[in-house]
């Protein structure tokens, strides 16, 4: 892959916030008719902030992230819900919704504390591609009355199936071509969980972010990760376990 255009397909896609991976269904509590949705308030303070995973910084200013489902379109119905996940932002008709941005935290490297005029070429790419190699990850949470959070999850795991050739977007104004949607493992928190990974190609070159789904009674948990560094260089990586353990240990 291009770096080039392997960082303007990645870029795009951590501003505009957006992508998705299969499944381990549990069973557990189901949502039920009786379910009662968190109001905005209790939402907000069941997302994780601050100080709730290690090695993380957790912005709730949502500078970075869609204002609202307005902004985030596609013209297959059914793979709507996964273009909300990837926005952090309800996959369903959720009665209230909240979204924070988590950035991992690096450590200087030995070539960070060398004056750019010492540094080689080869020194700069590696650290202008060490210092993008860190999991940035929109984590949202809805909410729902009734059985909506079991509806809502279906909607998104038969979606990870029936969207598997990928499907366009328009993310904050943006177009953008996701071309493939690939079931991958997935964590197996709260009382459902799938997870997906969505290749996006632009000009021929393609890269490759993650998302995971989790149910936690009538509350969906969503997270997108992109890792520009990883991508460009074409490495593993996926939605980070400790951020998913903080906001399921939240939501208990």
């Amino acid at each position: 892959m291009k770096r080039s255009s392997g960082v303007r397909v990645a870029a795009t896609a951590a501003v505009s916030a957006l992508s998705l991976a299969l499944v381990t269904g549990c069973g557990g509590d189901s949502g039920g008719s009786d379910a009662k949705a968190l109001t905005a308030a209790e939402l907000k303070k069941s997302i994780i902030a601050q100080g709730d995973v290690d090695g993380y910084k957790v912005d709730a200013s949502g500078k970075q992230l869609p204002k609202s489902k307005d902004q985030i379109k596609s013209s297959e119905a059914k793979c709507q819900p996964l273009a909300y996940a990837m926005g952090g932002l309800a996959p369903g008709d959720a009665a209230s919704s909240t979204a924070v941005m988590t950035t991992q935290e690096k450590n200087p490297t030995d070539s960070a504390s060398k004056s750019l005029e010492d540094l080689s070429k080869g020194e700069i790419e590696d650290s202008l591609t060490d210092a993008m190699s860190l999991n940035m990850t929109v984590v949202g949470l809805s909410s729902y009355d009734g059985a909506g959070a079991e509806e809502t999850f279906k909607s998104v795991s038969d979606a990870v199936e029936s969207c598997s050739g990928g499907f366009p977007v328009v993310m904050q104004g943006t177009d953008q071509k996701l071309t493939k949607i690939t079931s991958e493992k997935a964590s197996g928190a709260g009382d459902e969980s799938v997870a997906f990974a969505a290749v996006s190609e632009d000009d021929g070159d393609e890269g490759t972010t993650h998302v995971e789904v989790v149910r936690h009674g009538s509350t969906i948990a969503t997270y997108y990760t992109i890792n520009l560094g990883l991508m460009m260089t074409d490495k593993a990586y996926d939605v980070p376990a400790a951020v998913i353990d903080a906001q399921a240990a939240k939501l208990k």
